[in-house]
């Protein structure tokens, strides 16, 4: 990246529980995924993009935003902001990020996080692009929701960095780096 386009770019954490859309090229979307699972959703023809970060697939919460925590409030979260910004839903494509396995004695939360986020796009009927789900550990992942660009690093001892599985080849400009 040029020193130009690092001087414009704007970075926007998105932490648990929140998701955040856009239709500015120079923002970046960055997030920290452990179990968690973040859905990187844009329509590439009216160029808006954003990214959800959710912690468990379902589940009932209490006040007004305890069900941001949970992966079907926030995939409708996220969709219907998309919509609203301008995205069409029939052009929507998703990637999916996360769902690592954390600790090998508690319940693998990851998978079914993983699994819950699959599921969904499916019933959905949103295609799947790209995007690495399940393994072990964290990975910190950087999306330009315009351009469908994603990077992901893994956040381990040693810097291996996570399997990448991508059901299709990126379409369009969406492409998937380690770094």
């Amino acid at each position: 990246m040029s020193a130009a386009a690092l001087a414009t770019e704007r970075r926007i954490h998105v932490g648990q529980g929140e998701h955040h859309v856009t239709s500015d090229p120079d923002v970046l979307l960055t997030t920290i995924l452990g179990s968690c699972v973040a859905l990187c959703l844009r329509d590439p023809v009216a160029g808006v993009g954003g990214m959800n970060h959710f912690l468990l697939p379902e589940g009932a919460g209490a006040g007004t935003d305890a069900g941001r925590r949970y992966g079907a409030y926030a995939m409708e979260l996220l969709i219907n902001d998309l919509l609203k910004a301008g995205g069409r839903r029939d052009r929507l494509e998703a990637k999916l990020f996360g769902g690592g396995r954390m600790f090998d004695s508690l319940r693998d939360v990851g998978r079914a996080n993983a699994d819950f986020a699959e599921r969904f796009l499916q019933d959905e009927g949103i295609p799947l692009v790209g995007g690495s789900l399940r393994g072990q550990g964290g990975r910190r992942l950087h999306y330009w929701p315009v351009s469908g660009r994603a990077l992901q690093r893994a956040v381990t001892d040693n810097h291996v960095p996570a399997p990448v599985a991508s059901p299709a080849p990126p379409s369009g400009g969406g492409m998937l780096e380690l770094f």
